[in-house]
């Protein structure tokens, strides 16, 4: 059986009729990008913020006549906010044959939505971001080994890995295969040490290149945090990418966040990009809970000797210097690294060594001001 094509995902939704009842939803210029991986498809629909609930019906039927088609595994749908207040209209021609970039803030300024689109996750009480401003600091193996500290503190916790290009939570927490499914769409997280994990390198083949545009983006996040069967959790941690892209925006504003802990090196250059992220979520209103100063010094695994390789304490100098939390010193150790590697996390696999109670430390300093923070609603967006 041949492959199914986008050209035919899109002639199967104009079966679909649009708000206004006369038009389908592939005319009105509704349906985003289609992504097709190993008999899967993904996609999402526009449509205004405060017809989303109304519109449910219309994105289910859209779901139904997708999976029905012939070569088709699954398929994954989400409806995502329109800037423009009332239904879309039908696209010119070239309007649809126009390829679909990143927005510019500058650039057709979106409306603030309504606070009331922005809801949390059944049975979540606390999300939690843990963002870095470039890649390479450590950030994925501080948020498993946070998530585990949570854990061993006596939490009920889940992880979702947030980086759709480059998902590392199968590697990093040792697990394979494909979640399965409840009625053949709420999603059933995976699990091992306890936790309770979503990634899209579950959904996906590990050599699958990740092509999306932003919409898409957003729209594989809300169902991997709205479509998975968490149960109750005390605190869901998210890995996120690096940078201050599509996936940090989407999360500020569509999801309460609890709070962001931002991970760095002490070097100056890491720290030049770690403001970068602190300074997004203070400008979208999420509490910044704290500066983690990952790889600080390195011991040598031969003499315990202590080398500050990186330089020392940039980290906690700029905590300092802009007023947030100072949450700890993560050394470099070739235990890290090796745990990391075999999938084995360090707060997992030496629950009562120095390291695992840097982070068991690091974790409750975390939960403590989630714990004590009044609730807050979700932060809108304002773009200057």
């Amino acid at each position: 059986m041949a492959d199914v094509t986008k050209e035919q995902v899109l002639e199967t939704l104009r079966t679909v009729r649009g708000p206004d009842l006369e038009h389908n939803i592939v005319e009105l210029g509704m349906v985003s990008d289609v992504f097709i991986s190993d008999g899967k498809v993904y996609f999402s629909i526009t449509v205004p913020a405060e017809r989303a609930k109304d519109l449910e019906p219309m994105r289910l039927a859209a779901e139904r006549v997708v999976k029905d088609m012939p070569g088709v595994k699954g398929a994954l749908v989400a409806l995502t906010a329109d800037k423009k207040a009332g239904a879309p209209g039908p696209r010119p021609a070239a309007a649809q044959a126009a390829p679909q970039g990143h927005s510019h803030p500058h650039q057709h300024a979106p409306q603030q939505p309504p606070r009331a689109a922005k809801i949390g996750v059944p049975g979540v009480k606390a999300i939690i971001a843990v963002a870095s401003g470039k890649g390479g600091v450590g950030k994925s193996t501080t948020a498993v080994n946070l998530a585990l500290g949570l854990l061993a503190n006596g939490l009920k916790v889940g992880i979702l890995d947030a980086d759709i290009y480059g998902p590392s939570m199968p590697r990093l927490l040792k697990i394979s295969g494909r979640p399965t499914q409840i009625d053949g769409r709420i999603i059933n997280p995976m699990e091992n040490y306890g936790l309770k994990v979503m990634s899209m390198g579950f959904l996906v083949e590990e050599e699958t290149a990740m092509i999306w545009r932003g919409p898409m983006v957003q729209s594989a996040l809300l169902q991997m945090l709205r479509e998975v069967s968490w149960g109750e959790l005390d605190v869901l941690v998210v890995d996120m990418p690096p940078g201050t892209g599509d996936v940090q925006l989407t999360m500020a504003q569509q999801v309460p966040l609890a709070g962001a802990v931002i991970v760095s090196t002490p070097q100056d250059l890491a720290l030049i990009d770690a403001r970068k992220g602190l300074n997004m979520f203070r400008k979208v209103e999420v509490p910044v809970l704290g500066i983690v100063e990952n790889m600080s010094y390195f011991i040598a695994p031969d003499t315990g000797a202590r080398y500050d390789i990186f330089g020392h304490g940039g980290a906690r100098r700029e905590a300092e210097r802009i007023g947030v939390p100072f949450l700890g010193e993560v050394p470099l150790t070739m235990g890290i690294r090796e745990t990391s590697d075999a999938g084995t996390p360090v707060v997992a696999a030496e629950p009562n060594g120095v390291v695992a109670n840097i982070y068991r430390e690091i974790a409750a300093n975390v939960w403590k001001q989630v714990a004590e923070a009044p609730q807050r609603a979700a932060p809108s967006i304002v773009f200057e």
